[in-house]
């Protein structure tokens, strides 16, 4: 079973299941991949400083592995 994304992971820890999933991110307006904060921060608490829909984000990070 393909892994699943939810916005209650860290950023870095999404990156480690498929780098795929950076053009996701870069897309949605999170150009902070090698941040530091993207070390200890999780998707959502990214997406609130950023004013992201972060289910949008999940949703398509979650099409992008399921489609594999």
């Amino acid at each position: 079973m393909a892994a699943k994304i939810t916005k209650d992971m860290i950023i870095a820890d999404i990156i480690a299941i498929d780098r795929g999933l950076i053009p996701i991110l870069m897309e949605a307006g999170m150009h902070c991949i090698g941040c530091p904060s993207s070390q200890g921060e999780t998707l959502e608490e990214a997406g609130m400083v950023h004013g992201l829909n972060v289910d949008e984000v999940v949703e398509k990070m979650n099409e992008y592995l399921a489609n594999k």
